[in-house]
């Protein structure tokens, strides 16, 4: 298992570049996976979500504080994937801090009441950075033709 440095930064700045992930949490013994926007904040140690006080998350993260954050790019062959542990906060300083213009289609502003930070702390993670749809479909063909593996990009798991 790789821990370098780079490996470590590589997850921080695919998670910035993409900026939307799918969000997984445990529903009983069911998986539920929905699209955020996050904020990570590297310093912090941990990424940011805005969400409502009525949505399901709360009690799922309540029960079941593990979560996945699973970040796309497919057009640019990039992937990012953060296993950590979720908490709900009712900062409100950091609400008005992290409150953009993607949170004004929910709410009218950040002094909404129902608005509670959802906090992911980061634990594991694991990426892959190829450098394109193009390129990655020529290496696997070229593989394919000569019965080798393709050179498609990198990939390391991470601790973080």
């Amino acid at each position: 298992m790789a821990h370098t440095q780079d490996d470590q930064d590589k997850v921080w700045e695919l998670a910035k570049d993409i900026g939307f992930c799918m969000l997984t949490t445990q529903s009983g013994n069911d998986l539920r996976a929905r699209p955020m926007s996050a904020q990570g904040e590297r310093d912090e140690h941990a990424f940011y979500f805005l969400t409502d006080v009525n949505s399901h998350k709360d009690e799922e993260i309540a029960q079941h504080p593990a979560v996945c954050l699973a970040f796309a790019n497919p057009k640019g062959q990039k992937y990012v994937s953060i296993s950590g542990t979720a908490e709900i906060q009712n900062d409100r300083e950091k609400i008005k801090e992290l409150f953009a213009f993607p949170a004004k289609a929910w709410w009218d502003s950040a002094d909404d009441p129902s608005i509670r930070i959802l906090k992911v702390t980061p634990s594991f993670a694991e990426y892959w950075d190829s450098p394109g749809t193009v390129i990655s479909y020529i290496k696997m063909a070229a593989a394919a033709a000569s019965s080798t593996k393709p050179d498609v990009g990198e990939n390391a798991s991470v601790k973080l």
